[in-house]
């Protein structure tokens, strides 16, 4: 009610605003942002069976929550699984997360691939121009390796979706839905990607072989603690708290910080936002090392 609600009641108010600016309208889709990042916390939970006890209330509510923020329900959480699953696995990498190569891998591509990673890292196109894409278009597209099931239920929610979009149109306007969603999207979108980079790419993340791997090690140590303000923390559904998350999806994101207060083994120290701005340039594993390096670091090996 604390998401939903406000979320269309600011739709609503962007309708109107119309007529009166297009920038009184570009404010509001900032916040509507926020409470659409919200929703997708809530869709997140849905599939881990964290948000209800009932697995189909769970199911149901995920695949119209799902909608709301254009991720089919099936095919984002069976990915998210394998995350879940393989998160900080160097031999298990490719599903659900940010591409990460080591320094050898590097040192032994060719230069067009050398070229391809460095713009798949570029700051510019991983969280300007890549998270409105992943939205409205990839995930339009079921995996090679999923289900003849899941590709149905994807397709089915991208004719869902144009419904929906097609009956909104038919009441306000195609011009006007786009000129609202649009926005909204974006904005959210860049903000979700943002934060789904902090949670696995920082200082001192750590990855593993996958003889050395340990579930409750990379939780705590592969995974991040971002420290945001209490309203950007209540935005994000304390996703900040990712490690524990981790360690434990069936918590609720609204139990989070409370699990963290009631538990000092699970209190570190955490990522606060300057500090996680150095984040950006670190795009290499370095197995020597243990860390993550930039490519300046590369060069000044060689």
């Amino acid at each position: 009610m604390n998401s939903l609600i406000p979320y269309f009641g600011l739709w609503v108010a962007m309708i109107y605003s119309l007529e009166i600016s297009y920038w009184l309208t570009l404010a509001l889709s900032v916040l509507a942002a926020g409470f659409l990042v919200r929703i997708f916390i809530i869709f997140h939970d849905c599939g881990h069976g964290s948000f209800f006890r009932s697995p189909l209330l769970s199911r149901i509510v995920g695949i119209i929550t799902g909608a709301l923020v254009f991720t089919p329900y099936h095919k984002w959480h069976d990915e998210h699984r394998i995350h879940h699953q393989t998160v900080g696995n160097l031999d298990k990498r490719g599903v659900g997360d940010v591409k990460t190569i080591t320094v050898e891998e590097y040192n032994s591509y060719s230069f067009g691939k050398r070229l391809y990673y460095r713009l798949y890292r570029n700051p510019i196109i991983i969280f300007i121009l890549a998270p409105f894409f992943l939205f409205t278009i990839a995930f339009r597209i079921p995996g090679r390796e999923q289900s003849k099931k899941i590709k149905w239920y994807t397709h089915l929610t991208t004719l869902g979706l144009i419904s929906l979009i097609i009956l909104v149109s038919l009441l306000i306007g195609f011009k006007t839905f786009v000129l609202i969603q649009v926005p909204v999207l974006y904005f959210a979108s860049v903000a979700g990607v943002w934060l789904f980079y902090l949670q696995h790419q920082f200082e001192d993340v750590i990855w593993e072989r996958d003889e050395d791997w340990d579930y409750k090690t990379i939780a705590m140590e592969g995974s991040s603690y971002l420290k945001l303000p209490k309203i950007l923390q209540w935005f994000s559904g304390n996703i900040g708290f990712h490690h524990l998350h981790h360690l434990s999806p069936k918590i609720p994101n609204y139990n989070l910080e409370k699990c963290l207060k009631e538990n000092p083994d699970f209190q570190k120290e955490p990522l606060t936002f300057w500090p996680s701005l150095k984040s950006i340039r670190l795009r290499l594993w370095d197995e020597a090392k243990h860390k993550l390096v930039s490519f300046r670091d590369v060069r000044a090996q060689s």
